[in-house]
């Protein structure tokens, strides 16, 4: 039997070597990287390199643009979990005078801010950030393309504006905040916003010939927050655990899924495509997964990020070339070689090691009108309520310790769940935001909205 942190099995590895090795090949990328993650350790690595010789390993470093925006988010994270700044706190708030004060930190996070996707020109990526050497230049004289909060709009200068907040509530540096509160305690030793050897250059691959072009390398300045960091496959490995799994002396397990938690409003053809976009996470179904992380670009570089939560497989793929290997496609496919091959082992069933009584007593069928739900207490102290054929609302509740119950996802979040007893005191039925499940379907002994028909159930006459 294989455990989550063994070797993949030989046939595993050489598909996902396969599935590398055509996207080198028919994106005409220079060299290109991958590592997979399971149970929180990588558990492989792949290269292919169009140079003779050594290929790169865990250890080059590679641009990964906008994955940077990930780090800054978890950093405006950890300012949230220490009480210095609110999500729902305007930016005016915090860093008055930007003219996009009016957005919160939830909606930058989320590009629902309404700023523009780029800085004035000329283009920020293949110009000195000398040139913006002030957030106005980043913004603008009209930041604000769209009503805030009402639509998805991906923003470069808005995770500018979070750097900035990261040093105005911090009083140093980005990068040195970054440093202290991310990569030195996650161990990610070759991550840096400046290149350090070993690292790949940047090229430009020619539309129709197998030519190469080297790409300018530009120090983003203001604009470092949305994209500056050179990383390894194996530093982003580890940064995928952390952003599944959540580490304490950095962000903890409920934070980051509030991260990978969708907190943009989809348009039409997101819907349609099965996409979305969390507090610094990029979200998407594919082939059955949901999966998050993030993608980044910049001249001469791509990168992808994917996390499969539920498979508890992560992937990392760079590549240094402009264009040509669709590496989200390739992360997404890493993943469901390694899900699909060897599929995770379940921890074992264990029973609880208390029962409390009050949580068994709601065990057991309800009926709300005729809809059957199954409610169990399940190991981790939490009750959790769901139709027992078909779709349906379903969802977890947490005690609050009087009794009562506080739902934790879907329709549910955030209503109460409230066991309703005759005088004397047996159970009469539940209260969860108004509606009312009963033991029986339309219980006459319990207060159902509307009444029950005296004459009762009969057949059709």
């Amino acid at each position: 039997m294989t455990t989550p942190h063994e070797a993949l099995l030989p046939a595993t590895r050489r598909a996902l070597l396969h599935r590398i090795a055509v996207a080198q090949t028919e994106g005409r990328a220079p060299s290109l990287v991958a590592a997979v993650v399971r149970g929180g350790q990588a558990v492989w690595h792949g290269a292919r390199t169009s140079v003779d010789g050594h290929g790169p390993d865990e250890n080059v470093q590679y641009r990964i643009g906008s994955i940077t925006k990930t780090f800054t988010a978890v950093l405006v994270m950890r300012l949230r979990d220490e009480g210095l700044l609110d999500l729902g706190d305007l930016l005016e708030k915090h860093l008055p005078g930007t003219g996009a004060g009016e957005a919160t930190i939830a909606q930058l996070l989320a590009h629902t801010a309404g700023l523009a996707a780029e800085s004035p020109a000329p283009w920020w990526e293949r110009t000195p950030g000398s040139l913006r050497p002030e957030l106005g230049d980043v913004l603008g004289e009209q930041p604000l393309l769209h009503p805030v909060g009402r639509r998805h709009h991906y923003s470069n200068p808005g995770y500018t504006v979070l750097g900035a907040l990261v040093e105005e509530l911090r009083g140093a540096p980005w990068e040195e905040v970054l440093r202290a509160e991310i990569l030195e305690p996650l161990g990610l030793r070759r991550t840096s916003a400046q290149p350090e050897p070993p690292s790949a250059g940047g090229w430009a691959v020619h539309p129709w010939a197998d030519a190469l072009l080297p790409e300018p390398l530009e120090d983003l300045g203001r604009m470092a927050p949305a994209g500056q960091l050179w990383s390894t496959t194996g530093d982003l490995a580890r940064f995928a655990a952390f952003l599944a799994r959540g580490d304490d002396r950095v962000l903890s397990a409920e934070s980051v899924l509030e991260m990978r938690t969708p907190a943009a409003p989809a348009e039409a053809a997101d819907v349609l495509e099965g996409t979305g976009y969390g507090l610094g996470m990029q979200i998407q179904r594919r082939d059955g997964r949901l999966l998050v992380g993030h993608s980044g670009s910049l001249p001469g570089f791509l990168a992808n990020l994917t996390i499969g939560v539920e498979d508890d497989v992560a992937a990392v793929v760079l590549a240094n070339c402009t264009s040509g290997p669709l590496l989200g496609a390739v992360g997404a496919d890493l993943v469901r070689i390694v899900a699909e091959a060897e599929p995770r082992i379940p921890e074992p069933w264990r029973p609880l090691r208390e029962v409390e009584p009050a949580a068994l007593e709601l065990a057991g069928q309800w009926y709300w009108g005729t809809h059957a739900f199954g409610l169990r207490v399940t190991a981790d102290g939490l009750i959790a309520l769901g139709p027992l054929t078909g779709g349906g609302r379903r969802a977890r509740f947490r005690s609050l310790g009087d009794g009562t119950w506080t739902g934790l996802e879907g329709y549910y979040a955030g209503e109460l769940l409230r066991p309703v007893r005759r005088p004397d005191g047996s159970l009469s039925h539940l209260d969860l935001g108004s509606f009312v499940f009963t033991r029986q379907p339309y219980d006459t002994e319990a207060p159902v909205p509307g009444g029950v028909d005296p004459e009762g159930w009969r057949g059709l006459r």
